[in-house]
This record gives structure tokens, sequence and C-alpha cells, in this order.
């Protein structure tokens, strides 16, 4: 009789995980409710209290099911590999076949990195554990000859996770035109030859621009200024803006609501709803103040060629790191939290990427066409590695803001992809 209680209440756990697995995927750890789990596990909210205090406890144990499972794979990959070989690419199209791997692990990437969040230590103990395998690996490959001796295996290992971060990010808004697999191929290719190389037989710089630098459309179509209405009218609307910022950075969208971010202002609610009548619009000028800010930052830069452009960018990165903080720590919650299609930013990220993605492969074409990117390398992939290189370096920023700096990062992956003759 224990027996078969015991089996039974075996079960009953692991159809509770198989559901809260489903749902964190599908709608993300924030929308999702116990009483949504319970729903779908078809037990009694009680009844899955019996065996998950907290939506935290259940959260954690989903997560370490799918880092054993990650375990199990590495340790699979590692016994069959050959002496020296990189395992990146291999590693990750054994992680697309776990359902909801990638989608769960984009989305905590950035749901994590605020301090509050339940799987803050776990997510910063697993980056500490992913870059002491992958500092091995890369020694390994240059000791056997698979990696050009000249790189810098630490500074290879930071770049690896952030790119390998923002590549799996922006597969979920971009499935199409962003393949994981393919990319970490490419790059595990491209550590072969010297940092900075080039062909000596292709053409040389050109002394004048190949054409006028586009301009970068950070937001999506409905982005506006709202400067109406009076002067007090508007320095209330700032203030929600800035406290709306600061609680959906620390707390996401799902966990904070109107009159979390009412109370913070020192309004009430229907004033709040005076100025934002919904929790959705409220977002999107979020949002649109995030773009705004970044696009004031943009607007110091002067250069004349597209390469000064790219390499001028990290200086920006240093001001958003010293300065404004809050703005990486919106863009990594938010950008994450808004994985699933449900979410109401869902398309606002997916509308940002893709003219990201477009800005920045006409750059990169352009500086093909001055001679300043080699031939050997495609505008539109290096488009798409700067873009989740920036994105990750900030994911690990903000879980250690001591060990990273994203600006020196970003200046050397530049210089390697743009060299100086």
């Amino acid at each position: 009789m224990t027996s078969t209680r015991s089996a039974r209440a075996a079960a009953t756990r692991q159809r509770i995980l198989d559901a809260a697995h489903e749902l964190f995927v599908s709608q993300g750890y924030r929308a999702t409710s116990l009483r949504d789990i319970a729903a779908a596990a078809s037990v009694s909210h009680p009844g899955l209290l019996g065996h998950f205090a907290s939506k935290d406890d259940l959260l954690a144990e989903v997560v370490a099911q799918f880092e054993q499972d990650n375990a199990d794979v590495f340790t699979v990959v590692v016994a069959a590999a050959e002496p020296g070989a990189l395992m990146f690419s291999e590693l990750a199209a054994r992680n697309a076949t776990t359902p909801g791997y990638l989608e769960l692990f984009a989305a905590l990437t950035g749901e994590a990195s605020a301090p509050g969040h339940p799987s803050h230590e776990r997510m910063r103990e697993r980056y500490a554990d992913m870059r002491a395998l992958t500092i091995d690996a890369l020694q390994d490959a240059v000791d056997h000859g698979v990696i050009a001796p000249d790189r810098d295996v630490e500074a290879e290992t930071t770049r690896a996770i952030a790119g390998w971060d923002g590549l799996q990010l922006m597969a979920q808004y971009l499935p199409d035109r962003v393949d994981v697999v393919d990319m970490l191929e490419e790059r595990e290719s491209l550590w072969a030859t010297p940092v900075g190389w080039r062909d000596p037989g292709e053409q040389e710089t050109s002394a004048e621009s190949a054409g006028p630098l586009p301009e970068l459309v950070i937001g999506g179509p409905d982005d506006h200024d709202d400067e109406s209405g009076y002067a007090a009218g508007r320095r209330r609307r700032s203030q929600i803006l800035a406290d709306a910022m600061q609680l959906f950075a620390r707390r996401g969208y799902g966990d904070t609501s109107l009159r979390d971010i009412a109370q913070a202002v020192g309004v009430s609610k229907s004033t709040l709803l005076h100025h934002y009548p919904t929790k959705e619009a409220l977002l999107g000028a979020v949002l649109t103040e995030r773009d705004k800010a970044i696009r004031v930052q943009g607007e110091t830069a002067d250069a004349r060629r597209a390469a000064d452009l790219l390499r001028g960018m990290p200086s920006g990165a240093v001001h958003n790191a010293v300065d404004e903080p809050g703005l990486i720590e919106v863009y990594a919650v938010l950008s994450c939290e808004a994985v699933p299609a449900s979410h109401p930013a869902h398309t606002y990220f997916q509308n940002r990427f893709a003219r990201s993605m477009e800005y920045f492969t006409e750059v990169f074409r352009l500086a093909q066409l001055d001679g300043d990117l080699p031939a050997h390398r495609d505008p539109e992939r290096e488009a798409v590695w700067l873009i989740a290189l920036w994105d990750g370096l900030q994911y690990q920023w903000l879980y250690d803001r001591n060990a990273v700096d994203v600006a020196a990062q970003l200046r050397a992956h530049l210089e390697d992809v743009l060299p100086r003759r």
C-alpha cells in the first residue's frame, strides 16, 4: 500500500513538473501562475503546494532536470571527440533536439539577470562552470593546433559564451534567419586563422568611402515622442516611465502591476491610467523611451567610414555601463521575457532584431567595399554575430559587473574582424 501511494505521489510530482516545463516554455516563467500549472497537471492548487511550496521551487527543479540532461550530453560528446576538437556547434545541435531547452534558457538568461530572480545565483554559477569548461576546451584546441596560437583563450571564452547566448535569443525571434549551429560552426573555423587575418592579395583599403552610412532606426513603427500637455504632465509621465523602467528591470513585466508602479511614483492608479490607459501602453512607452536614449547617444558619432562607425560603437557600451545601467537591465529582462509569442512586447523585439540585422549588414557591406572588412567574411553573418555578441556580453556583465568589460571585448572583436593595414 505504501509503495503504491509513493508511486502515485511520484507520478503526480512528475506530472506537475511536466506541466510547469511546458508552460514556462510556452508562456514564460513570469506569466505562468501556480494555478495555471495545477490546472494543466490536473491537480488542485493545494495538491500542487503539497509537492512544491512555490513557483520558484518548481523552476529550480525544471532547470535542474535540463542541466542534468545537458551534463549527460556533454559527457557523451566529449568522450567521442578527437583531441583538441571544438564541440560548440555539436553541443548546440544536441541542445536543439531537447524540447524546450533553448526556449527556457534563452528566456532565463535575461530574466534571471535581476538579482531578485529565483534563478539568479544558479545562472551565475552556470556561467562560471561554462567558463571553466570552455577555457579548458579552447586551450586544448590551441595545444593541438586547431586554434591559432595568438588568440587569447580567456577573452575568446568570454566572447564565445556571449555570442552563443545572444544567438539563442535571436533565434527565438528570427528562426528563419538565425541558425545557431551554423553560426557556431563558422566561428570555430575562424578561430583557426590568426587574429586580424586577411588574404595579402585582396584589395587595398579605399581612400574614399563606398557610400553614405545608413541610419539606424531602433524602435518599431509605432514609436512617438509625447510632448503634448502641460509641463507638469510631461514631468509626471517622465517619472512614471523612469519608475516603470526600474520595476520592469527588477521584476519583469509579468510580475509588475500598475498598482506597483503607481505606488512607486506616488500617485493613484487612476492618475497613472490617465497618462497610460493600459499596462501594454506603458510597456510600449518604456521601450520607446529606452530606444530614444540609445538613439541620442548614437547621434554623437561622427564617423565618415563604415569601419570607423563600427569601431566607435564600444564607446556607447562604456556610457551605458557607467551612466545608464538601467537601459541595459530593462533590455536584458524584457527581451528575454518577451520570447513567448503571446507576450505584448514579442513583436517589438522581433522587429528590433530584424531592423538591427538589416542595418549592420549594410554597414559591414560598405566596410567590405571600402576594403576594411576582409573578403572571406560575410557581411550578414558578421552583423548577426555582432548583435548576438553585444547582447550576450551585456547579460554576462549583469551577472558579474567586475569580471566583464563589454567595451573591451567588443573592441577586441572588431579589431579581429576589421584589421588595420
